[in-house]
């Protein structure tokens, strides 16, 4: 019988490797449901099973390739996810009982109808090595691969990253996106920050203040979504440097603002309450279903001033109007968002970056046409890459006149805790930047552009 946490792990890994589905999304949507009544514990083992596995996933499948001596490729899907979710659980979890990771990943593979495998699964997990992997990889190995291996990255972004970070800082990194993150809250009236503290501590999690943020919390051991401050609208669930993307543009009342690629708006309820309820706050994105769900977001965060327009910002912009303040937080690699969102680094290619720059630079190109005299835009991506990110900004103002680049570091002080120190999320030359084993969030670049 094989216990539900692990069943329904291996059906989210199943859908996101068969269907390029997203672990997010599918966790959320499959904890938060009422209907299902998922235990805490239960939630918590499916947690750290899917995204263990697919942040584990290429040291797995060595280990998994030396046991069976055939490459991975070669194995059903359903075969190979139940021996990552064993060897996972053998390596990775002491407090699961050995005989349980083995036997229930027997019983997944025959749920699965691949009974002539649960032989395979059985044999290749009771014999599986405990050794550590150093002692397990082949000498004289690229540093690209055998960092790739130990840290269960590709081969050609552990590469990208060494020329870009050097060594120690790539190992860093490379560490960082295998912990579980944080978990950040956004707390939308300082005033309620203690009464919504104690509701989260009535709720069994553990939280203390943010690294960075007067309004942020940091949360541990349950969900946020679950409690009253939640539905409310008085806390929201957004890393810290995604919050101070927002609080760069620096928006001020009756301002004229356009958030581009806005969904799924954590970004636009920060523009939007700064810019007050008689604002004009233009929310664009590609696909209306993102829309949609940026809908149901300022709903319940109970701000109406948000106009919604779904467009392809590529190609010609259909306003008829300059905006005083543009968020442009571009669709990226995600490159800095790897611990959260760990199947990225499996699916991106090195070809992906050059085809993403194309696309930013045509959005940034429009959207400064947009932007009114005096006014500022903010290009934003979660991504490490200078492809991107500088490179971006470049291409896009290099044929232009009468922009200049300006530093945002003095929007950002008030909105920062006592203690925290601005200038370490800035570069010398003012551009935002947050690196995620440096500064205990998500990796973000932003750069503050002004029309004189």
């Amino acid at each position: 019988m094989v216990t539900p946490a692990r069943r329904i792990a291996f059906e989210i890994l199943r859908r996101v490797a068969a269907e390029g589905a997203y672990s997010g999304e599918l966790l959320h949507a499959r904890l938060s449901d009422s209907r299902t009544h998922i235990k805490r514990e239960d939630a918590a083992l499916i947690t750290e099973l899917t995204l263990g596995v697919l942040r584990w996933q290429r040291q797995l499948d060595f280990l998994i390739e030396r046991q069976t001596a055939k490459p991975v490729a070669a194995l059903d899907l359903e075969v190979l996810l139940a021996l990552r979710l064993g060897l996972y659980q053998l390596r990775f979890l002491s407090r699961v009982p050995p005989s349980a990771a083995v036997n229930e990943s027997v019983e997944l593979v025959k749920a699965a109808r691949k009974r002539s495998a649960a032989a395979l699964v059985n044999a290749v997990l009771r014999k599986a090595s405990r050794d550590p992997i150093e002692k397990l990889l082949p000498e004289a190995l690229p540093p690209e691969k055998r960092l790739g291996i130990l840290h269960s990255h590709p081969d050609w972004l552990v590469a990208h990253w060494l020329a870009s970070f050097g060594e120690s800082r790539t190992v860093a990194l490379l560490a960082a996106d295998n912990r579980a993150p944080r978990l950040a809250c956004a707390v939308h009236q300082l005033a309620q920050r203690d009464a919504i503290e104690q509701e989260l501590r009535h709720g069994g999690m553990d939280v203390e203040p943010g690294a960075w943020l007067r309004n942020a919390l940091l949360v541990r051991g349950g969900n946020p979504a679950a409690t009253e401050s939640f539905r409310r609208g008085a806390l929201s669930m957004q890393d810290e440097a995604s919050q101070m993307v927002a609080h760069l543009l620096d928006v001020r009342a009756r301002e004229s603002v356009l958030d581009l690629c806005a969904a799924p708006g954590g970004k636009t309820a920060i523009l939007a309450r700064a810019a007050g309820p008689h604002s004009l706050v233009v929310a664009a994105d590609l696909h209306f279903h993102r829309l949609l769900a940026l809908g149901t977001t300022v709903a319940r965060l109970d701000i109406t001033s948000v106009r919604r327009v779904a467009l392809d910002a590529t190609t010609s912009l259909p306003f008829g109007r300059l905006f005083t303040k543009i968020l442009l937080d571009a669709p990226c690699s995600g490159t800095g968002t790897l611990a959260r969102n760990p199947e990225i680094r499996w699916r991106l290619q090195p070809q992906d970056l050059a085809d993403l720059q194309r696309r930013q630079v045509a959005l940034l190109k429009n959207a400064i046409g947009q932007l009114a005299s005096g006014g500022r835009l903010v290009y934003s991506t979660c991504s490490l890459e200078p492809e991107e990110n500088e490179r971006v900004v470049d291409e896009a103002l290099r044929d232009v006149s009468g922009f200049r680049r300006v530093s945002a570091i003095s929007a950002l002080r008030s909105h920062l805790r006592e203690g925290a120190d601005a200038a370490r999320l800035f570069s010398p030359d003012g551009v935002f930047r947050t690196f995620p084993p440096e500064h205990g969030t998500d990796g973000f670049f932003a750069a503050a552009i002004e029309r004189e």
